[in-house]
C-alpha cells in the first residue's frame, strides 16, 4: 500500500515537477517554445527515472533533453536520425525486458516528430509517444508520470484542435 511519504518522496516530487513543465509544453502552439519546455521536463523526468532506478527511461529522458534542444536550432534529417540511431543504441545496451522498450520506442516517436513534422503533425504523433510513456508510468509507479501523460493527453488534443481551427480551408 503506497503512503503519503511515498508519494511525497523525492522521486516523485521530481515527477511532480515533470508533470508541471509537461502542461506547460503541451498548451504551447510555438514550436520553438514547444520544444524548450519539452526539454526542461525531460530533464526533470530523467532525474524522477534515475530515483526510481528506471535506467532505460531516465537514459531515454536525456536523449530526449538533448533532443529537444537540438529541434531548436536543427531540423535537419541527419540530425534525426542520430537521435534515433543514439536512442536505439541506448536502448540496446540499457534492455532488460519488455518494458524497457517502451521509453525507446516513445523516444524514436518523439525524435521522427520533432525532426521530420511540425505543427498539427507533429502534435498528432506525439500522442502516440505519450501513450507509451503512459503505461510506462504506471508499470514503474511514477505517480507524477501518470498524472502528465493522462493530462498530456488531453492537453495534446486540445492544442490539435486549435490547430485544426487554425489551418486554412
Amino acid at each position: 500500500m503506497t503512503t503519503i511519504t511515498d508519494l511525497l518522496s523525492p522521486a516523485q516530487l521530481a515527477g511532480y515537477a515533470a508533470f508541471l513543465l509537461g502542461l506547460l509544453c503541451f498548451a504551447q502552439t510555438d514550436d520553438r517554445r514547444f520544444k524548450l519546455f519539452m526539454a526542461l521536463e525531460c530533464l526533470a523526468y530523467a532525474l524522477h527515472f534515475a530515483m526510481l532506478g528506471h535506467p532505460s527511461a531516465a537514459a531515454s529522458s536525456l536523449i530526449s533533453l538533448a533532443r529537444s534542444m537540438a529541434a531548436i536550432r536543427w531540423r535537419r534529417p541527419a540530425v534525426g536520425v542520430f537521435f534515433i540511431a543514439l536512442s536505439l543504441g541506448m536502448g540496446y545496451a540499457l534492455f532488460s525486458g519488455w518494458l524497457s522498450l517502451l521509453p525507446i520506442l516513445a523516444s524514436c516517436i518523439g525524435t521522427f516528430s520533432l525532426f521530420f513534422l511540425h505543427g498539427l503533425a507533429m502534435r498528432a504523433l506525439m500522442l502516440v509517444g505519450t501513450a507509451l510513456w503512459l503505461v510506462n508510468n504506471v508499470c514503474v509507479g511514477s505517480v507524477g508520470g501518470v498524472l502528465l501523460e493522462a493530462c498530456l493527453l488531453s492537453m495534446n488534443l486540445w492544442t490539435i484542435s486549435r490547430l485544426w481551427r487554425r489551418r486554412p480551408g
